[in-house]
């Protein structure tokens, strides 16, 4: 069980913070042989989708549409054009290529490219505010430019748009794109309300971790690597095998993020250092370490318990974080997270064999969730 793999005092690691998570196994040496530009794979969704995307935003009554300009990096706090960074694209380059992945043409996996990314924009909008959070993408969030208010109704907003874009083709699989969506949707609420629920509590498990990122996390990637080919008119098995991808490709993109939300350069992550410690999380490198036992993970466990009382939580030290973040490297904590991400991505590799694809399509399907793995943000 994943929670055994955990138990045990682990040698504590060299990497610092700001580094990439350790390379992918071999699972996916095929892609890399193939040479796949995963950089303009993510620029041709980005392309693709923008579009659509912006036109769906100026249907929103004023104030939202420039709100969500503003959250999408279109425009500035002042309302001026701006070059800003509106994020991966992981999704929507996911969306198309599974329509590629059925034969259909790219464009075929459009609508659900940007009705996943607008549910998944959704999610930010309402996460920041829950969490607190003032940066995202290097600037100040949205409910702390344009107040919590608009920050609930704009994430709204654009949960109903992507429902209407997807309604509006009329079609069957249109329908059946619908009914994934949502499903996603409705997952992904829970795994937040999990999130949120874990914060107040001494203890969770690795296995309620794994839940509740695979409810928050992997739900949407799992749609988002499927809507395409249930656009592109894909049976049901086909669709459910992409998900199967999608959804561990999740889990892999989580724990990777969780490593960042520790370790990560402020730098390139955009957000505070030791960000997660800072709100509590009981992320994968919190849960693993306190359920490896030893002497690293007991002091751990006092500290998160005692800190759950402070009144003075607020105003610790960057040394105090800083501290609690090499007893969960020492218990094995981040480790554990970076194996559990790469034993995530193998078993996403390994879900594609069993769809009838292109080549080529497989190729930058296995890029891609390479890229999830090894990154900085």
């Amino acid at each position: 069980m994943l929670h055994q793999r955990a138990a045990g005092p682990r040698t504590p690691g060299t990497a610092t913070r700001g580094e990439t998570v350790p390379t992918v196994p071999p699972a996916s040496a095929a892609a890399r042989e193939t040479a796949v530009d995963v950089t303009a794979l993510l620029e041709r969704g980005r392309t693709l989708a923008t579009p659509v995307l912006r036109a769906a935003v100026d249907r929103l009554a004023p104030p939202m549409d420039t709100v969500s300009a503003y959250h999408f990096g279109w425009i500035d706090a002042q309302g001026r054009p701006t070059a800003g960074d509106g994020g991966k694209a992981v999704r929507p380059a996911l969306a198309v290529l599974s329509a590629e992945a059925t034969g259909a043409a790219p464009e075929v996996g459009i609508p659900g490219a940007v009705a996943v990314e607008l549910v998944h924009n959704f999610s930010l909008l309402h996460d920041d505010l829950m969490d607190g959070d003032e940066q995202r993408r290097h600037r100040d969030t949205v409910w702390k430019v344009h107040g919590p208010a608009q920050a609930i109704l704009v994430g709204d907003a654009l949960f109903a748009l992507a429902n209407e874009l997807l309604l509006e083709l009329g079609t069957v699989q249109a329908g059946r794109a619908t009914r994934r969506l949502t499903t996603a949707t409705r997952a992904l609420i829970d795994g937040q309300a999990q999130d949120i629920s874990y914060e107040h509590r001494d203890r969770v498990s690795v296995e309620e971790c794994l839940e509740m990122e695979g409810n928050k996390t992997g739900a949407l990637l799992a749609c988002a690597s499927s809507i395409g080919a249930v656009l592109g008119g894909a049976d049901d098995r086909t669709a459910d095998t992409l998900e199967k991808y999608g959804y561990h490709l999740g889990l892999a993109f989580q724990a990777v993020d969780d490593i960042l939300g520790i370790w990560g350069d402020p730098e390139a992550t955009g957000k505070q250092t030791w960000s997660d410690l800072r709100q509590r999380k009981k992320s994968l490198p919190v849960v693993a370490a306190l359920a490896a036992g030893g002497a690293a993970s007991e002091r751990l466990g006092e500290l998160l318990a005692a800190d759950a009382k402070s009144s003075d939580f607020e105003n610790f030290s960057e040394e105090e974080f800083a501290a609690r973040a090499a007893l969960i490297e020492q218990a094995g904590g981040r480790e554990w997270t970076a194996e559990e991400a790469r034993r995530q991505h193998t078993i996403a590799i390994e879900a594609l064999d069993a769809v009838d694809m292109p080549d080529r399509v497989r190729a930058q399907f296995a890029a891609l969730a390479d890229f999830v793995v090894v990154r900085k943000r």
